[in-house]
């Protein structure tokens, strides 16, 4: 096996609480501080571990700032809100809540098995397929055991890491890209997992089926390959890989999808996986009863049945990226062409200060930095108004000609 020239970035044993050789750590009355007190209880790869950002509310920064129409391209979100049919569904199902969910899931299983093409025990059900991930690298990644992935990508791939003691260890982009046979190359003896994002979150770049293919062929035996396909549904070029196509029962492949982002269901918090059903077995021990609330599961199979919704939301982003990449050659403003329903944009001046520019403006986007880019910007497609209305006030805060 070949070894990686990468270096490890192991997490660190050292305690950020605040510790005094004298004795328990003083608050202001005299009392022994809480952070003293709880350090020697807490894992100590903990300390390491900074929680997810995530966006704002609307209506919080709306409040914050006090503007009045503020639009919202920061987060993914659906622009056309969500799937009637699942509106439908969950109007006729409020007067249930007084009882507990299927745990199981049971008809929801049923549907998205005849969807997919799959058997239902192949499938597992999360909170957002957030939880699937988490429930994957609980069960895979032992303390000191490493998760690959790539620099520039989905946040909680390594917090989620740090969350068990493991090792996260990125392979750099190419040019935008997910190098897959340099993750390839930088598998080592203690890799579990490794997790790909296509298309990738932020660059919204996504490779294509020979290379995965490849890909797949050299991935050694004890390693399983998650292929996070949270905006697969965006995806317009007929050579990007569907997971769905390389599922087998010998093979320790995982696919994730959500209803969040095309089926417009965010705030419901409903995802899946799927993969080998010994390996679902396993992951559904570690699943708690009732993850997937009542109104969710019903949400989803109505939104399932949905498609005359599915396809307009695609027509929507696929119209908006292309608007959206008119507008910004026009304006003279680098983007990097996408697969999702967003574009990575690069700004001449740090991001944070477009951010800011923008949110004054009431038109909320999101500052790369965190993710690595200190210099581009993410916006989501909106509604043809709210794109027209980005593009303006982004030539109006950059001094360019609108």
């Amino acid at each position: 096996m070949t070894k990686s020239p990468l270096k490890p970035r192991p997490v660190k044993n050292s305690l950020a609480f605040p510790e005094s050789v004298s004795g328990p750590e003083k608050s202001a009355s005299g009392t022994p501080s809480n952070l003293a007190r709880f350090a020697p209880l807490v894992q100590p790869h903990l300390a390491q571990l900074t929680p997810y950002q995530a966006g704002k509310p609307l209506e919080e920064l709306a409040r914050e700032m006090g503007l009045t129409d503020a639009i919202k391209l920061a987060s993914n979100e659906n622009p056309l809100g969500p799937s009637p049919l699942a509106l439908a569904a969950i109007q006729e199902n409020l007067s249930t809540l007084h009882r507990y969910p299927d745990s199981h899931a049971y008809y929801l299983k049923e549907d998205l098995s005849r969807h997919l093409g799959l058997a239902p025990e192949q499938l597992i059900l999360g909170n957002g397929s957030d939880e699937v991930l988490d429930f994957l690298v609980r069960a895979l990644v032992p303390p000191g055991g490493e998760v690959l992935s790539t620099n520039h990508t989905f946040l909680m791939y390594g917090l989620l890491t740090q969350a068990v003691g493991g090792v996260f260890r990125i392979v750099p982009l190419k040019e935008m890209q997910v190098d897959l046979p340099a993750v390839a190359r930088a598998v080592r003896d203690q890799t579990r997992l490794i997790i790909l994002n296509n298309p990738n979150n932020p660059t919204g770049t996504a490779f294509l089926r020979r290379e995965w293919e490849e890909f797949l062929a050299a991935v050694p035996p004890h390693v399983t390959v998650v292929l996070d396909e949270a905006y697969i549904d965006f995806a317009d070029d007929p050579l990007v890989p569907d997971s769905l196509a390389y599922i087998a029962e010998d093979r320790l492949l995982v696919g994730l999808r959500t209803f969040s982002k095309a089926y417009g269901l965010a705030g419901l918090r409903i995802g899946y996986g799927f993969g080998p059903s010994v390996l679902m077995d396993y992951l559904n021990r570690l699943r708690l009863p009732f993850n997937v609330n009542r109104l969710a599961q019903v949400a989803a199979r109505a939104a399932l049945q949905d498609r005359l919704f599915l396809e307009r939301t695609r027509a929507v982003v696929r119209e908006g990226r292309a608007y959206f990449c008119r507008e910004l050659e026009r304006l003279g403003l680098s983007y990097t062409p996408s697969q999702a329903n967003y574009i990575l944009i690069r700004m001449d001046r740090p991001a944070r200060e477009v951010y800011q520019a923008m949110l004054r403006e009431g038109v909320i986007i999101r500052a790369m930095e965190e993710y690595g880019f200190p210099e581009h910007i993410r916006v989501n497609v909106g509604l043809p108004e709210e794109n027209q209305r980005f593009i303006k006030t982004l030539a109006r805060v950059m001094g360019l000609k609108g």
